[in-house]
């Protein structure tokens, strides 16, 4: 069928044509967002789930509504090796600007202004493009302590939007690779917002580890925030994501088709986006069926393996790869940490470390205690077909 309308664009953070089954999720940000502008405090979300569930469209989904319902907006993504202070510099500093065009709120803005440009110099951040020009204020935000310094730059942003009639939401995406020290500040800055009632609201998305991280980082934190488990998508809800889009084209699929798509997928909507877009492609005409998914699925595992599985597993160094390797052998997971040092023949406490960093990377984490799985779905097939020289590095 017609490439140039296919209506399928499988990609990191892309928006489906049908955001299906997320409707509870999004109802309960928007009411969240609404209530902050009339002066209501909610609870803050960090959004949970695996690799290629749908978080960043989400989080996106939810940025959209804020600047809707008035608010201020800066989306963040987290990653490794880059301090919280720098992500978060030119953002504010884009906020206060905005913030400082409202007649009342100038003086107020200017003093946020001077709270950032403190907080900047201590924390050594390189302003660049977004140097503020104003004299840094002594004794404010220049603690060093990154807990205290946080809090009192967003109590001076949120006294400046709450005068301003506005509100600011902070988004933040791959939370988990926050350091301790500042998740910890965030979830601090956050509470005290809560408790002086100012108009910030903050959403984020991470790793399932990421809710046991912030319970280690304040133990409140599970009081302070809800964590909306964003997993696969039931059939109903997984034939409206492929169905709904092709209808639209008035263009039709199968049900055996549909199915197969669904089994192969295991519901997960990167998955049922790159089945439906590579199906849509190879299908010569309505409507698609069983054998345009049968060569369907070999485009999408070759696209998968070249792209969303090999960059994951090139990062590992080779005694990680071992480990793996020794997880996908066990079958489909989650797997007991024991059984995986059995494997390797070896003690399952000296393998802590590679466990421990392997975690950090994202690729795996620990659903409960002593037991593991990957963070990708269906990576264990993945790292078979590489066991088996079907694929290469």
């Amino acid at each position: 069928m017609d490439q140039i309308r296919n209506p399928f664009a499988p990609g990191a953070g892309s928006k489906p044509p049908a955001l299906a089954g997320r409707d509870d999720i999004i109802s309960d940000a928007e009411i969240a967002l609404q209530r902050i502008i009339i002066g209501r405090h909610d609870k803050s979300q960090i959004l949970l789930g695996l690799r290629g569930t749908g978080k960043t469209v989400l989080l996106n989904k939810i940025e959209e509504l804020a600047e809707k319902h008035g608010h201020l907006t800066s989306f963040i993504e987290a990653p490794e090796g880059k301090s919280l202070a720098t992500l978060l510099y030119p953002k504010i500093s884009q906020v206060l600007r905005k913030l400082s065009l409202v007649e009342n709120a100038k003086a107020k803005a200017h003093d946020a202004k001077r709270a950032l440009r403190s907080f900047a110099s201590t924390f050594r951040v390189k302003m660049g493009d977004f140097e503020v020009s104003v004299d840094p204020e002594s004794g404010v935000a220049d603690s060093g302590n990154l807990e205290f310094d946080l809090t009192e730059l967003f109590v001076k942003v949120g006294e400046t939007a709450k005068i301003a009639g506005k509100a600011w939401t902070l988004l933040i995406d791959e939370v988990q690779y926050l350091s301790e020290e500042e998740l910890a500040s965030l979830i601090v800055a956050i509470h005290r917002i809560g408790q002086k009632q100012l108009p910030i609201m903050f959403f984020g998305a991470g790793l399932p580890q990421t809710a046991a991280l912030t319970g280690d980082a304040k133990s409140y934190a599970e009081r302070l925030f809800n964590y909306p488990a964003i997993g696969p998508l039931d059939e109903v809800f997984a034939i409206i994501a492929i169905k709904q889009p092709i209808e639209e084209e008035e263009k039709a699929i199968t049900d055996e088709a549909l199915d197969m798509i669904i089994k192969q997928t295991e519901g997960y909507p990167y998955f049922l986006q790159e089945w439906a877009f590579q199906a849509w492609n190879i299908a010569d005409q309505s409507p698609i069926d069983k054998d345009d998914v049968e060569a369907a699925s070999i485009a999408a595992l070759q696209r998968l393996d070249d792209g969303f599985f090999r960059v994951r597993y090139a990062r590992l160094t080779p005694k990680e790869r071992e480990y793996v390797m020794a997880m996908a052998s066990l079958g489909k997971g989650p797997y007991r940490s024991s059984d995986v040092a059995d494997v390797l023949k070896g003690n399952v406490r000296s393998y802590g470390p590679r466990r421990a960093k392997i975690i950090s990377k994202g690729m795996i984490y620990s659903p409960a205690h002593g037991d593991i799985a990957f963070t990708v779905p269906l990576f264990e097939e993945y790292l078979q077909r590489l066991k088996d020289g079907e694929k290469q590095i």
